[in-house]
């Protein structure tokens, strides 16, 4: 599949809705009242792949400059924050923790954002010398949208006859 960074965009197009495998990351983790986007592409990156089953979801992002797979983005319902340390987060109705597991040649590490439901994995493996970038990239490019806007997305972009979640079998 040949993926643009619009395809996970937080706002796609003139409806601002977002964009279609956002809702699909969603319907993989029913229970996450989050789920991350793309806000911005800076020069030099790319959406690289999107992977998507019952349980979780994820994104990757290639650079010119830090390699294959420099950021990886996953939704899961839980995340491991064992040997990681909480810091401020940026984002509200989020913690944040930080682990940092190798920092030559390559700086590698996860930022975890904790929230009812889920959690947005943030992997890093950067390869280039300046990593203030990149990372900005994983603070301001990787975005998030609550799962009611997905939903409503969902509700109106079909004019009401699909649900992001649909009842249990049985009801409705």
């Amino acid at each position: 599949m040949v993926l643009g960074e619009d395809s996970l965009a937080c706002r796609d197009g003139d409806e601002n809705h977002p964009a279609n495998g956002v809702v699909l990351m969603a319907q993989s983790v029913p229970s996450a009242a989050w789920v991350p986007c793309l806000e911005v592409m800076p020069l030099g990156w790319d959406l690289a792949g999107l992977e998507a089953d019952e349980s979780s979801a994820r994104f990757w992002l290639d650079s010119d400059r830090d390699g294959v797979h420099a950021l990886e983005v996953a939704l899961t319902s839980s995340c491991n924050t064992v040997e990681a340390t909480e810091i401020p987060s940026e984002r509200e109705g989020m913690r944040r923790w930080e682990r940092v597991t190798q920092v030559t040649p390559q700086y590698v590490g996860t930022r975890h954002y904790v929230f009812d439901g889920g959690c947005v994995n943030v992997h890093f493996r950067l390869s280039g010398e300046n990593r203030s970038e990149p990372l900005g990239v994983a603070t301001q490019g990787v975005g998030a949208v609550t799962r009611e806007q997905v939903r409503a997305a969902v509700r109106d972009q079909t004019d009401g006859r699909l649900e992001l979640d649909p009842p249990p079998d049985g009801e409705g």
